[in-house]
């Protein structure tokens, strides 16, 4: 079955504790209450990066340089009606202070409790890359 293809970039924002940023998905939106990476679609002609640096200034009200975001890795998952793409990018620096701009909550969350936050299954896979945890079988 061929379904269409969806690029999203996604950002790993660690704070000087080493914590990593979650943003919880707002009622009304798509797999609502669930906690993933900030980060948002690929515009056409744009590149993850670039749509990385808008939608985290966009969503956070914080500037990023695309030169401080450094790919760790990506998720493949087919959702019924489409298939994800995520890059995963990790960020240690940004100028402005992380406020969520779309009503979301958000939480800094040390690697190793990454999954206790329920998620989209697609951001499963990156919460285990991070955690250091082995794959589920």
């Amino acid at each position: 079955m061929s379904r269409r293809l969806v690029l999203v970039v996604a950002a790993a924002l660690y704070n000087d504790k080493g914590e990593i940023l979650l943003a919880r998905r707002p009622e009304g939106k798509q797999l609502a209450g669930l906690w993933e990476f900030p980060g948002g679609k690929v515009e056409a002609g744009e590149s993850p990066e670039a749509a990385l640096v808008r939608e985290l200034a966009e969503e956070l009200a914080i500037t990023v340089n695309e030169s401080d975001l450094r790919p760790v890795t990506f998720a493949s998952f087919a959702y019924p009606d489409f298939h994800l793409l995520m890059p995963l990018y990790e960020c240690h620096a940004w100028r402005g202070d992380v406020h969520p701009r779309e009503g979301q909550a958000i939480a800094w969350v040390p690697a190793s409790r990454l999954s206790d936050y329920p998620a989209p299954p697609a951001d499963l896979p990156l919460f285990e890359v991070l955690s250091g945890k082995p794959m589920m079988e």
